[in-house]
């Protein structure tokens, strides 16, 4: 079996990091900036409502291929065998629980959600549409919850990941 040349492997770790960093940096971007901006700027519930569905379903595309590139980093680090670049239980266990609660998010909860929102949306009638999104922010509160434990999740990778770099480079003894 032969095995990866260093340049492979610095396209690997890099394309790793990168898709760590969309994962992460998406969520910070979308939580400290966007939806401030949303509830700032936009007049009604409804527009920025439907802005906010729209930004965090480009964000879990992005995620979908954050989760692909990590996993197949993961497995080509894996199958290379190099010590330098090996997988540890610690990050493979909190890729996996990052990937479960994305898949929750994104195969159940977001559209459960973005459909509870059309809903309310159009309910003309006040008390009916008072239920209606009695019943969408139900459903949102564990998705924020959610994305904010995937987020801390993301947060610790990058920590396992840069502990690992510096005592593999003897920085941390």
């Amino acid at each position: 079996m032969r095995r990866p040349s260093r340049w492979e492997m610095v396209c690997c770790l890099t394309l790793e990091w990168l898709a760590l960093g969309v994962w992460v940096g998406g969520m910070l971007v979308l939580v400290g900036a966007v939806i401030p901006a949303v509830f700032n700027t936009f007049g009604g519930q409804d527009s920025g409502g439907v802005f906010l569905t729209r930004a965090f379903e480009g964000y879990n595309h992005l995620v979908i291929g954050a989760m692909a590139i990590m996993c197949a980093a993961s497995c080509y680090r894996w199958w290379s065998g190099d010590p330098a670049v090996a997988v540890g239980r610690g990050e493979m266990t909190l890729l996996a629980g990052m990937m479960a609660i994305a898949g929750i998010i994104i195969a159940v909860l977001h559209p459960y959600a973005a459909a509870l929102q059309a809903q309310a949306f159009a309910v003309e009638e006040e008390a009916a549409r008072k239920t209606a999104f009695e019943a969408l922010f139900r459903i949102l509160m564990p998705v924020r919850s959610l994305y904010m434990v995937n987020l801390l999740l993301g947060v610790l990778l990058i920590g396992i990941k840069t502990k690992r770099s510096l005592s593999r480079d003897g920085v941390l003894q």
